[in-house]
Parts: structure tokens; sequence; C-alpha cells
């Protein structure tokens, strides 16, 4: 079973996180940023991942560090249950479109975390979030997952959207990373034998 449960406490957040890689898009969500729970049901829907979130964090100061938390959390919980990486497809990639708006993922389960991150927002906030958490959210992912992500936003006017085809477009992305290539069942998708 490729699940995982994760705890993460700090003296900022606490965090507890279960998914199961092979579900079928369930989220329960309570991180205390709602429109990070919006985002994180983003991924969980068309990651088809089971998703579960509660998060408590410092958020009368900022949303900052629950939101950088819970992508550091996510990413350990991705890790754990991916496990040795033997079967999957390694690389996954996608395009999501919402009316104006265009974003590309692509990712690798390198085992080496790198973010590269081009999303030109079109304003500071979306309701009461700022923007830039969304690229702490997928550093911290990178970081404790290992993996290589490409995020391109790549057009788009209405600052939710691009935001929202980014999330949509990550979770498909992953979907197809770590679906499980029959005529590689216990083989690790590297040619150096490990990831």
């Amino acid at each position: 079973m490729r699940q995982a449960d994760v705890i993460r406490n700090t003296s900022e957040t606490k965090i507890q996180i279960a998914i199961n890689l092979d579900g079928t898009g369930k989220a329960e969500l309570a991180s205390g940023v709602p429109f990070l729970d919006h985002m994180l049901d983003q991924i969980a829907r068309h990651g088809m991942i089971d998703l579960k979130v509660v998060a408590k964090g410092d958020t009368h100061i900022d949303d900052h560090h629950t939101v950088e938390d819970v992508g550091i959390a996510f990413g350990q919980a991705i890790a754990k249950a991916v496990g040795d990486k033997a079967g999957i497809t390694r690389y996954g990639h996608a395009y999501v479109p919402l009316d104006e708006t265009l974003s590309r993922v692509v990712i690798d389960f390198s085992g080496r975390p790198g973010l590269e991150f081009n999303v030109p927002f079109t304003r500071a906030r979306v309701g009461d979030f700022d923007v830039d958490l969304s690229i702490e959210f997928f550093r911290g992912f990178v970081n404790h997952a290992g993996v290589t992500l490409h995020i391109d936003n790549l057009r788009g006017v209405n600052a939710h959207h691009q935001i929202e085809t980014v999330f949509k477009a990550f979770g498909r992305a992953m979907r197809m990373a770590l679906e499980l290539d029959p005529r590689a069942l216990g083989v690790v998708p590297s040619t150096k034998g490990s990831l």
C-alpha cells in the first residue's frame, strides 16, 4: 500500500498529513488557511490522491509558516509513500487551462530537489492569500520529497486562475509520474539502479 502518515510539530505549526497515492481523490482539509485548502483539494482531485491535512499554525501573525510547513510535510509524506520508487513512471507533465490562463508543470522523482517557478502574478493577493506563499509551498515540497519541479504559467490575467491552474497541473503531473508502469514493476526507473 502506497500510503503514509506524517506529523510535523514546531513552535510555529502543528501538522498532520495522511496520504494514499492510489486513492480516488478524496480530501479532508483543515489547514486553517482556506485558500490553501482549496488548492490542496485540486492536488487531491486531479492527482487521484486521498489526502487528509490538519494544521494549526500561527496564522494570527500571517499564513507563511502554515503554508510552508504544509508543503514540507506533504513532501515528506509523498517521499515516505513512494519509498524506493520501484515501478513508478518517474516523470510527469501536464498543461491545464482555466479560461484565459494556461499553466504547465513538469516533475521528475529524481531524488534531487530543484524548483523552477515562473509565475508572473498579476496581483499580490487572492482574497486574503498572499500569492508569494505558493512558491513557499512548492519549495518546501521539493526539498522534502526530493523531486525536480518546473512550474510555468504560460499566460493569464486572473491571479486566482494562475494559482489554480498551477495546482491542478501539479496534481496531474504527479499522478502521471507516480503511476505504476506494469512493464517495470519492481524496477527503479534509473540507469543508476537507485534514485
